[in-house]
């Protein structure tokens, strides 16, 4: 990962730091609060892109929601980091999204409904968030997720996990 930008945001959760990152393929952003490096348990959320909801302010999915408690949270807690991924549709893309809405819609679960369309449950990949992880110092974390896919790969690439934390809506 290689560090492109950073710079200071003021949102209406208080001051955030935010470093843009590139693989050579995509961007991601690192988006924190205080001091996170050599500190334990510093809170962690891990974040895929969702048009519908953060762009079109979709009620048909909890995206916006779960950004907006993970910044209240971390600004409760004086530190934390939110690691941004372009990974729109659980990493499936925009168009198996729209596919899958008549699914959704009829009552199935989101992951179900990518796999009515040909699609993968889940094919994101979080490995990008342990490399952005490392190499902001950050020696241990609280993931704010009930994804067991997202503490697995984050292990797997020498994350330490204290914890983890549902974000309940």
């Amino acid at each position: 990962m290689i560090k492109m930008a950073e710079v200071d945001l003021k949102t209406k959760y208080g001051t955030f730091h935010e470093v843009l990152f590139y693989d050579g393929q995509k961007e991601a952003i690192a988006f924190y609060m205080g001091n996170i490096s050599e500190h334990d348990a510093i809170l962690c959320r891990v974040h895929s892109s969702c048009i519908h909801a953060h762009i079109f302010n979709s009620i048909e999915c909890e995206c916006r929601e779960e950004m907006a408690i993970a910044q209240q949270l971390i600004q409760q807690e004086g530190r934390g980091i939110i690691i941004w991924l372009e990974q729109e549709g659980k990493g499936n893309g925009h168009y198996a999204l729209l596919k899958s809405i008549p699914f959704k819609r009829a009552g199935m679960p989101q992951a179900e409904a990518y796999e009515a369309v040909g699609f993968q449950k889940d094919a994101r990949d979080f490995s990008a968030a342990a490399k952005i992880l490392k190499a902001l110092n950050v020696k241990s974390i609280t993931l704010l997720t009930n994804n067991q896919k997202k503490v697995n790969v984050l292990s797997q690439h020498g994350i330490h996990i204290s914890q983890t934390r549902d974000l309940k809506l």
